[in-house]
């Protein structure tokens, strides 16, 4: 019984949706919670990368190679949670 819903007849572990059809494991906001922060990684790597190298300018950032080194891996990091998120919501 879940919510005060007993399962429909023959789902005795209450997986059926509403329509008496298999649910949907994936949670569409956690989907939406793990590409936008994939997104925000990207963007924020690629930035920081930038800025590292030295192209642009006016920021304690520029010139630095550690946030060249720093924004590379975040822009990795955020291409792969962006993979792993894009990937499960492909999935039935």
């Amino acid at each position: 019984m879940v919510n005060g819903v007993a399962p429909p007849a023959g789902d005795p572990a209450g997986q059926a949706g509403p329509q008496g059809g298999v649910a949907v494991k994936g949670d569409p906001m956690k989907d939406w919670l793990a590409l936008t922060l994939g997104l925000l990684a990207v963007v924020l790597g690629a930035v920081w990368t930038v800025q590292g190298l030295g192209y642009v300018s006016g920021s304690l950032m520029s010139d630095q190679p550690v946030w060249a080194v720093a924004g590379a891996v975040l822009l990795v990091v955020g291409l792969g949670v962006l993979w792993f998120a894009l990937r499960a919501r492909r999935r039935p």
